[in-house]
Formats: C-alpha cells, structure tokens, sequence
C-alpha cells in the first residue's frame, strides 16, 4: 500500500540546520507548504522556500503537518517532538534525538502508538563511500575483524562559517553541545557496522582554549558484543573540535588486511598482505547536501509505503545511552556497561 506524499511540512527550528532542511524540502517537493517554528521574523527567510512563520506550539498544530523535522537545539528536541507524534505527525528528528535519555523512549512509545514514522537524522549513513565500506566489510574483505579505530574532528571557530562559534548549539551546554553529542555521528555507524555497545570506557574534557561551557576532546574504547565463535570487536573513537585539519576516518584491522573509509575525500581504501600500499576500492566527491537529500528521499519513501526508517528512533537511542554510559565512565574512570 503507498500513501501520500506530504503536502504539509513543519520546520521546528531555522538555525542552520532547519534553513537547510526547508530548503531540501522545497527542492524535492515543489509544492509543499513549509510552515517553521521559530522566533526568527519572516523577512530573514525569504530565500529559504519556507511560507511562512509561527511561534507557537499550538499554531504549528493548527497547521495540521503531516510530516516535521525537529531541527531546534537537542535540549528542546522532544518539546516539540512528543506532541506532534501524539498528533499523528511523522518525524525527522536531528541527532542526537535528544540530550539525554530522559523521555525518549515515550517519544518511540508514542510514534509506534500512533504508528508514525519515527527517523534520527544521522545522515552521514547515507555517505556513498560510508555505505561502500560497510558493503566491503559484509563481503568479508579483509576477513574477521578484530580491531577498529575512528577519529573524527574539525576546529569549531571555522565550522560554521559567518556565525560566532560562542554562540552555536556546539559551544553551549544548555543547547545540547559538545563533542559527544555534536559528533555523535560516529557512535551510530560504528554500531551499525559492529552491532549493540557492551560497554565503554572513556575521557572526555576541554582541552582548549575556546571559549566554550562543553568538552571540545573526547576520547572512547567501546566493546561490542560478541558473536557466536568470534573475538569481540574493540574500537577506539576520538572526536573533537580542536584540529585545523577537518577528519573523518575509519580503518578496520582484520585477519586478511585492513580497510580504511576517508569519509571527508569519499574513499575506502585496503591494505593486503601481499600488497606494497594502499589501494583504492572506491572513490565519490560527494557535495554537502547530497547526505541530506538522500535521507529526506528515505524519509519519504518511509512515508509514502509505511516502512520503518534506516536510522530508528530506537538507534538514536541506543546511541544515548552510549554517549551517557562514557560521560559515567569519564566521571569515574571505570568501565561502564550499557544500560537498558
């Protein structure tokens, strides 16, 4: 059975996040009333596709979308979210889904009551050269894996270019920064190609000079669950706000070689044994709206034939509970297990 495409979107949110999202909207379905909850004033949007603004709660639900995208500062994420989902709104929810784990699993509870579509917006799974790597590790290309290593940083000040640094969600506890949460992106794919988070044992902290209230260094080990006859996959992660040179890499020790996904040039490269160097299995230039674009096409294609999301509201989630099982073992220098 296939459903409508959404005639009506709601925009929570016109930071630059939610300006992007009204525009890609637009973009893909010409059509579409876009109404945005935001206190910005109307005459700062007029390039962003977006009919028009309102302020409250209750006027967005007047609107009556049919589907929204929560785009405001994580820590106000289920503010709007749990009320539309009870309205029967189906929702992509910028990551992390939230700041905490508190009241997420009524949101999940409430989208399946309703049986709404419910998608986390970690939009870097739809990276051609990300997806190319985890097909690699499928095939078994360099065998069974026994160590990971994924690093991830760029420097605050020039990340959004034109807005003061001080002032983004990045940089402010309030809003729901900091490294953990901003670069969350890489706890979700780690476990998508690895599978559930035993455990984790981390160091997080300010290590700069930036002038921020948030960790801007973090450094992790997590321990995947082990499978049937396996060695259980241990990965480092180091993510932070702190380097000039903008970096995304994931490289996989197995048996046979190791793989390494450069997510900033777009390549998966391997390194064999019987080789001198590296080799490059896959390489795409990909434009900073494609992940997005793809993420709205999976979105509405969720939509149109009710079928559940890549990214669930679930895995957003999970990521959460990792995210708080390493400010834990940050704040006691132990090993921490996941809790449920």
């Amino acid at each position: 059975m296939t459903y409508p495409i959404p005639e009506r979107v709601l925009v929570v949110g016109l930071g630059s996040s939610g300006t992007r999202h009204a525009r890609l909207v637009r973009q893909l379905i010409p059509g579409v009333k876009i109404v945005a909850l935001s206190q910005r004033s109307f005459k700062d949007l007029r390039d962003t596709g977006i009919d028009r603004c309102v302020e409250s709660l209750e006027e967005a639900l007047q609107f009556q979308p049919q589907a929204a995208v929560i785009a405001n500062p994580a820590t106000r994420h289920l503010d709007a979210a749990l009320p539309l989902a009870q309205a029967g709104v189906h929702l992509l929810v910028e990551k992390p889904i939230s700041a905490t784990v508190r009241g997420v699993s009524t949101l999940i509870n409430a989208c399946r009551t309703r049986g709404v579509i419910l998608m986390t917006g970690y939009n870097l799974r739809f990276l051609p050269s990300l997806e190319r790597f985890g097909e690699l590790l499928g095939e078994m290309r360099v065998g069974r894996v026994f160590s990971v290593r994924a690093e991830t940083g760029q420097f605050l000040p020039s990340w959004r270019p034109g807005s003061d640094y001080r002032k983004t969600v990045s940089a402010r506890l309030d809003l729901g920064g900091g490294v953990l949460l901003e670069l969350s992106h890489e706890v979700d794919y780690l476990r998508a190609l690895f599978g559930e988070v035993e455990w984790v044992s981390a160091v997080h902290r300010k290590q700069s000079r930036l002038e921020i209230d948030v960790e801007d260094t973090a450094h992790l080990v997590l321990g995947f669950a082990q499978e049937t006859g396996a060695v259980p996959v241990i990965a480092t992660l180091d993510m932070d706000f702190i380097r000039h040179d903008t970096t995304r890499v994931c490289t996989v020790i197995g048996e046979m070689g190791t793989l390494r996904l450069d997510a900033v040039a777009g390549t998966v490269a391997i390194f064999e044994p019987d080789t001198n160097g590296w080799n490059t299995l896959f390489a795409h230039v990909h434009q900073r709206d494609d992940t997005y674009l793809a993420e709205w096409r999976h979105f509405l294609d969720c939509i149109s034939h009710d079928r559940p999301p890549r990214i669930s509201g679930d895995d957003g989630l999970e990521v959460l509970r990792v995210i708080e099982a390493a400010r834990v073992s940050a704040a006691t220098g132990s090993i921490t297990q996941i809790q449920e």
